[in-house]
């Protein structure tokens, strides 16, 4: 099933301090106005996600067809996902890893992991 970004928006809010914004002149997701992900318009569409980098190169050599990179995104700690392929719980997992990167420390100690 095929997660929309107002799925996603969904799915983000629910942490703390999350709001819909822009980036890059595209729909994004910030906490505390750090920018943590945003729907690509680029023709190959995606959504970006900042990740570690040993994430991103387990995901893109697991085989999984939802995630993926282009040139401009080397050497970058951020993933794309095909929303036409992510189970949202998965995806959910994502997001909160990504939030937790972004956050300010003092917000991070509030949400106990």
């Amino acid at each position: 099933m095929a997660m929309t970004w107002e799925q996603v928006v969904a799915l983000a809010t629910e942490l703390p301090e999350v709001a819909e914004s822009t980036w890059w002149r595209s729909p994004a997701l910030k906490v505390s106005g750090k920018g943590f992900a945003r729907l690509r318009s680029e023709a190959e569409g995606g959504l970006v996600l900042l990740c570690e980098m040993a994430e991103k190169e387990a995901m893109l050599t697991s085989g999984d067809p939802a995630f993926y990179t282009t040139s401009h995104y080397d050497g970058y700690p951020y993933i794309l996902i095909d929303l036409d392929r992510i189970e949202p719980d998965h995806l959910r997992e994502l997001l909160d890893a990504a939030w937790w990167l972004s956050a300010p420390a003092k917000l991070r100690k509030q949400q106990a992991r």
